[in-house]
């Protein structure tokens, strides 16, 4: 079943015609997404790959291929405004990878996601992949930059704000023959649309995800929250890890939300909170998957 995305789900591409969005639009393609439409502004008319019909406006691109999700590769000063077209365009699921939006526009989108039917994953994330069924997972969907040939269809759901980390809890399950059933990057900045908590009620509600990996970093409250949520709402196993243990405070690290504030806000804080929750800890990267394995009886 997986979350937000499958295999028949119709994505657009807002910043088709730029060498980034054109890329991994190209990825997307080969990994079998449905890919019905590119918008780039004047340039209407034109065809990406001479199959993908690309036009001025996201309305005109929905009601024109009824597509109902958005990957906006649009550049920072633009990109906020992308995002308010493809809400005002009806798009339900629209992901951000744009890095390096200001905080202001960010608050302008936050605003108007409230009593919006959108939800919005990012920005500043590596977007959300469902894998296929197919020869080398291929048939699935993917939205925005991961590395699809990763990714093997399975029962562990894969949540994280950090892009690379994501790709190594994939590459670990997908190493030890444990597919996943939906991975979602849900980015670095203070201001983003889908926090891990949502995530995590989604998979716990997901039939085909028996499993989870969490990962998160310094900075904010949002793991904690999930967390504390997790323990009372969620009996599927869950394995976490924190990036940024030897972070100083008040120092941004990496990603514009990786700041220590509070006291929560420290890796060593979330990981006794998450643990106390009954969530498993991958005290490094190298070992995410085998934690959860472990703490999943596998």
């Amino acid at each position: 079943m997986a979350i937000l995305i499958d295999e028949n789900t119709k994505i657009l591409v807002q910043g088709i015609t730029g060498g980034f969005g054109g890329k991994h639009a190209k990825l997307s393609l080969d990994y079998g997404t449905k890919l019905v439409a590119g918008v780039t502004p004047g340039k209407g008319g034109q065809k990406f790959e001479n199959t993908v019909p690309i036009f001025d406006t996201v309305s005109q691109a929905v009601g024109e291929t009824g597509a109902t999700a958005s990957a906006i590769f649009v550049p920072p000063p633009f990109a906020a405004d992308a995002i308010l077209e493809a809400m005002d365009a009806g798009v339900e699921l629209i992901v951000c990878i744009t890095e390096g939006i200001p905080v202001m526009d960010m608050m302008r989108v936050k605003e108007a996601l409230k009593g919006s039917k959108s939800r919005l994953v990012g920005p500043n994330c590596p977007g959300i992949v469902t894998p296929g069924l197919g020869e080398k997972s291929h048939g699935g969907c993917r939205i925005g930059i991961a590395p699809g040939y990763i990714h093997k269809r399975g029962n562990v759901g894969v949540v994280s704000r950090s892009g690379t980390l994501t790709y190594e809890a994939v590459f670990q399950l997908t190493q030890m023959g444990y597919g996943q059933s939906t991975c979602v990057g849900i980015g670095g900045d203070p201001i983003n649309g889908t926090s891990h908590l949502d995530v995590l009620e989604m998979f716990n509600d997901d039939d085909e995800t028996e499993a989870i990996i969490m990962i998160g970093e310094i900075g904010g409250t949002a793991e904690v929250e999930a967390a504390r949520w997790a323990r009372d709402n969620c009996k599927k196993p869950i394995a976490g890890f924190i990036a940024g243990a030897t972070a100083p405070p008040g120092r941004r690290m990496g990603h514009a939300g990786a700041i220590v504030g509070g006291e929560e806000d420290t890796a060593e804080a979330k990981k006794k909170i998450m643990a106390e929750c009954g969530i498993a800890i991958a005290e490094t990267p190298s070992v995410m998957a085998t934690t959860l394995m472990e703490r999943w009886g596998k």
